[in-house]
């Protein structure tokens, strides 16, 4: 296998929040707040602990808590099982939490696209700033 062939791709937004990292941090780590936002799921903020995100479009990630640093930064791995290559996925999450004045900026990486995945990618692209959208609105709702 070539070097070029075990390249991966990130996909990697950012944005700020007008909020502390303490709430953000609340909203990346408190199961009821993840549905909310993310996805149904078992979540619970302890470094070896594995749970799934349950997707309304009937998908089940496998995840594994990797790194936790509280108000700072998340780390799991965000692993999709498909027969279709295109789509089986094995990659990790990590959300970096920045104080940016009285806000916070997030920044969320998710690393591990093959250069095959070109949907998955785009997908992943277009459904975190999905994400982010519903996790201001969130947010603010919680104000």
């Amino acid at each position: 296998m070539t070097e070029a062939a075990t390249e991966t791709r990130s996909v990697v937004i950012e944005r700020e929040f007008a909020y502390p990292p303490e709430r953000l941090w609340r909203a990346l780590t408190q199961p009821h707040l993840i549905e909310e936002w993310l996805m149904k799921n078992d979540f619970k903020p302890t470094v070896g602990h594995r749970f799934n995100l349950r997707g309304e479009w009937g998908g089940v990630l496998d995840c594994e808590v990797l790194a936790i640093e509280p108000q700072r930064s998340l780390a799991y791995t965000w692993n999709f099982t498909h027969e279709d290559a295109a789509y089986d996925l094995k990659s990790v999450v990590t959300f970096t939490l920045t104080p940016q004045g009285t806000g916070t900026h997030l920044r969320v990486e998710q690393a591990g696209f093959r250069p095959s995945q070109k949907q998955a990618y785009g997908g992943a692209h277009a459904g975190w700033k999905q994400f982010f959208t519903k996790l201001d609105e969130l947010l603010a709702r919680a104000e």
